[in-house]
């Protein structure tokens, strides 16, 4: 949104006390969207080499990264694996859920606002 107020100086546009308006240029300040972490949690089942997988597919890690995030998931039982907006974050989560569950493994995959 976008204001203008312009007064031209001039005999007809003068108000009564004589004074000139002055052109100003107001923008509006827009908010950031809120970002969410997309988190992996830990279980007894899926195989490290999966969550591996999983992390370099969907995540865009190098092996080295994504072994890091997989031992952390491990020892601490959640890890974040990327912060995003909503429509990523919800889309992030719905593809590993899926892969997950197309390759019969339990991995669990959230969303929680930053």
């Amino acid at each position: 949104m976008r204001a203008d107020i312009i007064t031209m100086a001039g005999k007809d546009n003068e108000d009564d006390d004589g004074d000139i308006g002055v052109a100003l240029d107001v923008k509006p300040k827009t908010k950031r969207p809120p970002l969410y972490k997309v988190l992996i949690l830990n279980d007894d089942f899926t195989p490290m080499e999966f969550v591996v997988m999983v992390l370099e597919r969907f995540f865009s890690m190098t092996n080295a990264q994504a072994y890091d995030i997989m031992l952390t998931v491990h020892k601490k039982g959640v890890a974040v694996v990327g912060v995003f907006s909503h429509e990523i974050a919800e889309t992030k989560v719905a593809q590993v859920m899926d892969y997950a569950q197309r390759h019969q493994h339990p991995l669990q995959c959230t969303m929680e606002k930053e």
